[in-house]
């Protein structure tokens, strides 16, 4: 790869390394690693056209990804399928060209483009037939199974997409019948695998790579041959059959309602499931191999202050290795139903070598032990007996110590929020046949008491916090005081452009960002705009854009421009025009992110998103994204860190943290909240138990805000119990602002009002979602006409215009002041 720059080359080496750690290994008898010298038959759609990450805004626009395919030839490895190959890249080349042809045709037809590029996802097309010439001489074949999908549209459940295609299960049964075989799967979900390795002994290893950014095919080289072994861990449990999961049959499309998403399993979100109801997965939660073993166990619990665990790793095989330790909490049976086992902490080691030992201290809040009663409205921990395990992953536990808490005792009262409209049937209490986990540790008494976890001094944090935030809510309302109040409508919206075409790409001043705040700030006040880029895999900008010689005015392209590197509308050079480039860093998505299960990579990560916000100009990243992966089938999982709250909360907050070490660069983190089905997006209502909400679908939000303060919020497109989004005050104000102290800005999904039940305009403001991006004139005239006719009251508009110019100055502290342009 020519690179251009010394960041190029840094942020590339950078994205090898975290792809090197969230690789997965799902399985290996004694297959790998592959010896440097082994003839090896290379096939599958995914060899030499591997896809990087899923469509959409997730979509980065690098300079050039290495395939698999490149990979081994970077490496000199002697492969015996290069006519296969080949042909493939033409049957490819061809696909894509129709592919290109169908999306700009219905283009014609839709109001806004996006929706035929979201409805006529890319499929791969098959290959020609696997054959004896293609592996003469191979003693080993490597097969990939790819799959690309993004936002707009939720995978099929068909042969294809979430089952092998029937050709692909004739090629593997052909090479499973010559060679033994490494497959390789390079999809951001769950691919159905049950049938196929029970049937063929002869796949001997198989690897979850995800989408792995631009260095992808080199990173699986290195796991291929061992020069890095693997530590990735699942963070979404993969089931047997598809019907495994609870009520599947009703998701989305399946059910053949697309209006609303009643969230029945409640908390038996993914792992919970499974353990409790003792559903056997085909790989569960937390699991991943290793070219070497260790041995964890427990060596301390302390209960004097908080529940304190530490545990000592040791590499107990014969290379060097990293492993996840995993603490997980088995919980009572009590007044509540609850899961068999909670994720309460988890950390990576070092890279341990042969024998080396690490010594790993959990720290356990009374939050990460406590479930939601909604008769009381509070988090509760309820008396009885808890049980601490730790292993690799959440079915292979060692139980080690118990303790005991004495009284149930309220740790924090909180609102009534976004309450069911109707009756919701939710699975019921499974922890009744889940077996106990035993251990020969004598049950000591926790610390959690009435005296020390009041109910009354989790009200005074509150009330605290609250005031704080009041507080600053009228400093913030307080910086517009010299402006109308009818000039600040403007401030309601971001720059406001013609219909919806420019969704995603909005931007004027960066080319390919998503958009920017109001420029009547700037215009008028010297408040510059804030430039905004789409994530989480790394900034979406244009590759590649066109300015002129002589003014420098930058020629605009449609919507396609910035999608796909240009490969819809390729960039023509005007008669006057300069070509210049923009060429961010594809890293792994966000489930290969997680996968990683290291923090510190995580936040290194994130300074080098931020780094790349402050070359090409952007303010705030529309990321990270940590939506719960509730059902393999949402098609914008990929972006998506972890079925788990609490594994997408310590990311987020990671990654949040990186990118804001850098000045002027801030986070959005989105979708606020359940954003887990994409076909309907904009109108489907998600019907959820305040407790499942509580525990499951805000938690991650609100650790990631609580520990890393990002500077912006999203909401998402759907409605919540019958309400959009962006128009609840019960999340955008009560729960975000006067819960959890955020003091950030909170901006819509691009477009959320434009469809015809869309969010209402001045609703967003009233409820304190204080932008509606990317904004257009009908969302201004609603919000004017609101006004005045007191619908919208101008304290309203002061506060969502303050929060919006403290950000400004947050993120912009070193440009020039407001007054000298006033």
């Amino acid at each position: 790869m020519n690179y251009k720059s010394e960041r190029e080359q840094k942020h590339g080496a950078l994205a090898r390394k975290i792809a090197g750690e969230s690789i997965v290994l799902l399985k290996n008898a004694h297959m790998l690693p592959l010896n440097k010298e082994t003839k090896l038959a290379l096939l599958g759609n995914g060899a030499g056209k591997t896809v990087k990450g899923g469509t959409g805004s997730g979509d980065v626009n690098n300079r050039k990804s290495i395939t698999i395919f490149e990979g081994f030839t970077e490496r000199m490895a002697e492969i015996t399928s290069r006519d296969w190959i080949l042909d493939y890249d033409k049957r490819y080349e061809c696909a894509r060209q129709r592919w290109r042809d169908n999306i700009l045709e219905d283009a014609k037809k839709v109001e806004n483009p996006f929706d035929a590029y979201a409805s006529n996802p890319f499929v791969y097309p098959d290959g020609r037939e696997v054959t004896e010439s293609d592996i003469v001489g191979a003693e080993a074949a490597v097969y990939v199974v790819s799959r690309i999908c993004g936002e707009g549209k939720d995978r099929r459940l068909e042969k294809g997409d979430y089952y092998l295609s029937e050709k692909e299960e004739q090629d593997l049964n052909f090479l499973c019948s010559h060679l033994p075989v490494v497959l390789i799967l390079n999809a951001g979900g769950v691919i159905e695998l049950t049938d196929l390795l029970e049937r063929q002994p002869n796949i001997r290893a198989v690897l979850q790579i995800s989408e792995l950014g631009q260095e992808g095919g080199r990173a699986v080289c290195d796991i291929l041959y061992g020069d890095i072994n693997p530590s990735g861990k699942l963070t979404v449990t993969w089931p047997r059959k598809y019907e495994d999961i609870p009520f599947a049959n009703e998701f989305s499309y399946l059910n053949g309602n697309l209006d609303y998403d009643e969230y029945r399993e409640d908390i038996y979100v993914g792992y919970r499931y499974f353990t409790t109801f003792q559903v056997k997965p085909l790989f569960p939660f937390g699991y991943g191999l290793s070219y070497t073993t260790f041995d964890v166990e427990e060596v301390m619990l302390d209960v004097s202050q908080k529940v304190t665990m530490t545990v000592r790793v040791t590499n107990t095989g014969n290379c060097a290795g990293k492993e996840v330790v995993q603490a997980y909490v088995t919980l009572p049976s009590g007044t509540l139903n609850k899961e068999k086992l909670r994720l309460v902490g988890f950390e990576k080691t070092n890279l341990l070598e042969q024998g080396e030992q690490q010594h790993i201290t959990f720290e356990i809040d009374a939050r990460q032990l406590a479930s939601f009663d909604e008769t009381r409205q509070a988090f509760i921990i309820e008396e009885g007996s808890y049980t601490l395990c730790i292993g690799t992953n959440c079915e292979e536990l060692k139980a080690c110590y118990r303790f005991r808490v004495n009284e149930t005792t309220a740790i924090e009262s909180v609102h009534e929020i976004c309450p069911l409209q109707g009756e919701l049937n939710v699975l019921g209490n499974g922890s009744e046949i889940a077996e106990e986990y035993e251990t020969e540790e004598e049950e000591v008494t926790a610390c959690f008491t009435p005296h020390e976890m009041s109910e009354a001094l989790k009200l005074e944090q509150a009330c605290k916090t609250q005031t704080d935030t009041e507080d600053r809510a009228q400093k913030q309302a307080g910086q517009v005081t010299d402006i109308a109040a009818d000039d600040l409508l403007r401030t309601l919206l971001g720059n406001i452009t013609e219909g919806a075409s420019n969704l995603g790409s909005s931007g004027k001043r960066v080319p390919g960002s998503a958009g920017e705040t109001t420029e009547w700030l700037e215009q008028k006040y010297g408040y510059p705009s804030l430039i905004m880029a789409d994530g989480p895999a790394g900034l979406r900008l244009r590759q590649s854009y066109e300015t002129d010689r002589d003014s420098g005015e930058v020629y605009g392209v449609g919507v396609f421009g910035s999608l796909e590197n240009g490969y819809l509308e390729p960039m023509k050079l005007h008669e006057n025009g300069e070509i210049h480039n923009q060429y961010c860093t594809a890293f792994p998505v966000g489930t290969a992110l997680a996968q990683t299960f290291n923090r510190e990579l995580m936040e290194q990560f994130g300074e080098a998103v931020g780094t790349e916000m402050q070359e090409f100009g952007v303010d705030l990243w529309l990321a990270p994204g940590l939506n719960i992966q509730r059902n393999p089938l949402c098609g914008r999982n990929f972006e998506y860190y972890s079925e788990d709250p609490f594994v997408a909360g310590i990311v987020a907050a990671s990654v949040t943290k990186g990118v804001q070490k850098r000045e002027g660069c801030g986070v959005t983190i989105k979708h606020f909240a359940c954003n887990n089905q994409e076909d309907n997006r904009m109108s489907v209502d998600a019907r959820v138990t305040q407790r499942a909400l509580r525990e499951i679908y805000l938690r991650g939000f609100e650790i990631a805000v609580k520990t890393a303060r990002p500077v912006a919020v999203m909401t998402s497109y759907n409605l919540l119990n019958s309400v959009h989004t962006a128009n609840s005050y019960d999340l955008c104000t009560t729960v975000l602002r006067e819960e959890w102290g955020f003091d950030g800005l909170v901006m819509s999904d691009w477009n959320t009002t434009v469809p015809e039940d869309g969010s209402i305009p001045y609703q967003c403001c009233m409820a304190g979602n204080d932008i509606i991006m990317p904004g257009n004139p009908n969302d201004f005239k609603n919000i004017r006409e609101a006004y005045e006719q007191g619908l919208l009251t101008e304290e309203c508009i002061r506060k969502s215009a303050g929060r919006l110019i403290d950000t400004i100055r947050r993120l912009n502290a070193g440009k020039q002041s407001p007054a000298s342009k006033a």
